[in-house]
């Protein structure tokens, strides 16, 4: 097995040869940017986050702008990027930052972790690219990475393979004395993980450590990391009114919490027949076209979405107990839309004007 002295030297000499360092975020110490960016990367691929980055950097410059901020612009500039609930903790974070810690983030591992929507290892990052802490990160690029370089059994989800993959995390961290070899550390495990040690075809040719690795020597890149235990994914199904008014679509503002929290969504029913009554409540019609469905995967469930299009005839019979607005076509960037809704109205914008 790879001798753990020699780990933290090598991945630092690799990373700063062959490592990223012209990412928006980096060549910084601003606690600001490299959190925002933390938060974002959370499963989420640095192509997908680098326009998200900018556009929020743009917007809210400084944290105390974005705690300022309604938290309607914040989910409308985060609308598709996923994982809403990282945009809710994202302006709670901002605000207890803002508002209680003068606008300055805490420097610490444990206090970083105790800030909204920063865990363990999010919080280690942070204090590394900030601060040079000499701290363990384990996000899934770098347990992937452990798994294959020392062979380690189990799924790295369990606690208790967790755990262990902890131990051996901070076991192979570098001497503290050196502040930005510790950084260039953290960096190149993040870089290994994300570039060469990747979840389909690893390109182990130019891995350094291809001469140590378990998962190469024994052939399993494939079986390491162990995968998730299967379990059946159940299926939900709902009804989406796209009601039109001009060019207009009728929204609804989703509850703060819950799927796609704080976000303006299409109204639903959980059948044809109400669905129909939604519209006529709205001034629709009662005979809706069928549209053709469409799915969406999150991580617990799938669900199948059944839209069905109508217009405005009349003016509302009654109001719903829900904040609702008529949003122009031409303006829908302004609203914080879930994906697969604006993929619906995307690909019927031409036929909706």
């Amino acid at each position: 097995m790879l001798a753990l002295t020699d780990f933290s030297s090598r991945l630092i000499a690799w990373q700063r040869i062959r490592g990223r360092h012209d990412l928006p975020w980096q060549n910084t110490r601003d606690t600001y940017r490299i959190w925002l960016s933390e938060i974002m990367l959370q499963q989420t691929q640095v192509s997908t986050v680098i326009p998200y980055y900018a556009r929020f950097l743009e917007r809210f410059p400084t944290v105390t702008d974005l705690a300022d901020a309604p938290i309607g612009d914040v989910m409308a500039l985060w609308a598709g990027l996923g994982y809403y609930s990282r945009a809710r903790n994202l302006h709670k974070c901002a605000q207890v930052v803002a508002y209680e810690h003068g606008g300055t983030f805490p420097q610490t591992v444990d206090e970083l972790a105790e800030l909204p929507g920063i865990g363990r290892s999010t919080a280690a990052a942070i204090a590394s690219f900030a601060f040079a802490a000499r701290a363990t990160i384990l996000d899934g690029n770098v347990k992937r990475v452990l798994a294959r370089v020392f062979g380690v059994a189990g799924f790295p989800g369990e606690k208790k393979v967790e755990s262990a993959m902890w131990k051996l995390a901070e076991s192979l961290l570098p001497d503290a004395a050196n502040k930005e070899e510790v950084t260039a550390y953290t960096q190149g495990l993040m870089d290994l993980g994300a570039t060469l040690c990747i979840r389909g075809k690893p390109d182990c040719t130019r891995c350094p450590f291809a001469s140590d690795c378990v998962a190469k020597i024994e052939g399993r890149q494939r079986e390491l990391p162990v995968a998730r235990p299967k379990k059946a994914v159940p299926t939900r199904k709902t009804w989406m009114l796209v009601l039109k008014d001009g060019d207009s679509i009728l929204l609804e503002k989703r509850p703060p919490t819950g799927i796609w929290g704080g976000l303006w969504s299409l109204p639903e029913a959980l059948d044809e027949a109400s669905l129909s009554a939604v519209s006529e409540s709205f001034g629709g019609d009662a005979e809706l076209q069928r549209l053709a469905p469409l799915s969406h995967t999150f991580t617990h469930f799938k669900l199948d979405i059944e839209p069905r299009l109508g217009e405005a005839r009349h003016a509302p019979r009654e109001l719903r107990q829900v904040e609702t607005v008529w949003a122009p076509l031409s303006r829908i960037d302004s609203f914080g839309v879930p994906a697969p809704v604006r993929k619906l109205l995307d690909s019927l914008s031409g036929s909706l004007i």
